[in-house]
């Protein structure tokens, strides 16, 4: 009897394989067997999946190695976990919630959230097996929404405004090149692609002291135009945040440069993971990471301040927020801002791993840096987390200087639940 068997997909080194046999025989005498396109079309369709991210190749894959390791190892398969298979169909996370009915809790995990967009995978972890996969969009860097004015180009940026000189790396340089000129003419970065410490010092010695930290104060605040119109209330302030300036395309030095680290993308082993206590999802490292570390970059929808007030006034009260990170860090040297000049991050819908990190009041694990890339002005910049404190593992913390207290704000204030003795919520001890 004939036949003709097409390999589909298998384990890495071909030890389990998944075929597709026709037996010539038992078929119509005009069968031809189809171009392996037109089958994977056919897999799509039939899935009801047309998007450009499903893959049955990968799918079939990983349901080989997955078998692989479970039949190799009879220890293994005594304790093999219930895991959810990642989402091939769109580059984002269903919520799908275990049953309620199942008396035992299953551990599920998925292997990388980020769809191969990262240069390192991030996995996925919850121990209950009772929480909802988080709902949005993975996004490796960030996306304009609408009406933000975020205009990138070679020619905005002036000889002066680069190092067309350099080459190889600017940090071996004894003299530093024009981009160190941000931080004092000296860079703030270390050969080991870490912060120095003269850098991480100068930006949280204001903060860790007694005195208050000096804010700048809008004469017509973005943020209570935006809430406010026309009867605006006074600026709450804003705070002043020094900036790193990154090398980029026009100035002559390589990819490599040690000048060049926000930009490179993430390259630590991190891992989402449900957290305890009712703090929701969070973000830890599966690796001892040193002091000064970049963690990464907070990742989102590049809004205007009105769009995201309009958006969240008409959110629904039991959506679950992820609270914006405003970019204000230059509001100080500007006039009067235009909507598309006052712009935002919003990672509810679309975003990276930042939006797990947890927030802490005053005295988190992490920092938060504004770096300059693109663009010579500030009205954009990268929102970046660097490490404060090495140890092993940690969960990442940081300070999102939230106001418990503005009742104003489209997006109302969680219950902290940080622990920290300098937590700004007065509602820490209620109940």
């Amino acid at each position: 009897m004939s036949q003709t068997t097409y390999d589909i997909a298998s384990s890495v080194c071909g030890q389990v394989k998944i075929s597709l046999t026709c037996k010539h025989t038992l078929s119509q005498h005009n069968f031809h067997f189809p171009d392996v396109d037109k089958i994977l079309s056919f897999a799509r369709q039939f899935c009801n999946t047309e998007g450009s991210h499903f893959s049955l190749i990968n799918l079939l894959s990983e349901f080989c190695e997955a078998y692989l390791e479970t039949v190799s190892d009879p220890y293994k398969r005594s304790r093999v976990k219930n895991t959810s298979p990642r989402n091939y169909a769109r580059p984002s996370l269903e919520g799908k919630r275990a049953s309620s009915s199942s008396k035992k809790r299953a551990i599920r995990k998925i292997s990388d959230i980020t769809n191969g967009t990262e240069k390192v995978k991030i996995s996925l972890l919850d121990e209950t097996g009772t929480e909802d996969w988080p709902r949005f969009v993975y996004c490796p860097e960030n996306i304009t929404y609408e009406s933000a004015y975020v205009h990138i180009s070679l020619a905005r940026i002036s000889d002066d405004e680069c190092c067309l000189d350099c080459r190889g790396d600017c940090l071996s340089s004894k003299i530093p090149c024009p981009c160190a000129r941000e931080t004092g003419g000296e860079f703030a970065y270390t050969q080991e692609g870490l912060l120095s410490e003269r850098f991480i010092s100068s930006c949280i010695s204001v903060k860790l002291s007694d005195e208050k930290q000096p804010l700048f104060y809008c004469h017509d605040c973005p943020l209570e135009r935006a809430k406010n119109g026309d009867t605006q209330e006074e600026c709450k302030g804003h705070r002043f945040r020094k900036f790193i300036k990154e090398c980029w395309r026009k100035c002559g030095c390589k990819m490599e440069c040690g000048n060049r680290v926000v930009q490179r993308g993430i390259s630590r082993k991190l891992q989402v993971f449900l957290t305890s206590g009712g703090k929701g999802w969070g973000l830890r490292t599966l690796e001892e990471i040193p002091k000064g570390a970049f963690i990464c970059e907070y990742v989102g929808e590049i809004l205007t301040n009105m769009e995201l007030y309009e958006r969240n006034t008409k959110s629904s009260c039991e959506d679950k927020h992820v609270y914006p990170v405003l970019l204000d860090a230059d509001w100080a040297t500007e006039g009067v801002l235009k909507d598309e000049e006052a712009l935002c991050l919003d990672a509810k819908n679309f975003g990276n791993i930042a939006r797990f990190i947890n927030h802490r009041c005053f005295d988190g694990n992490l920092i938060e840096v504004p770096v300059q890339v693109e663009t010579p002005d500030r009205h954009y910049y990268h929102t970046t987390n660097f490490l404060l404190r090495q140890k092993l593992t940690i969960t990442f913390l940081k300070d999102y200087e939230i106001d418990f207290q503005d009742n104003s704000h489209p997006v109302k204030a969680f219950r902290c639940l940080c622990g920290s003795e300098h937590c700004r919520d007065r509602r820490r001890g209620e109940e």
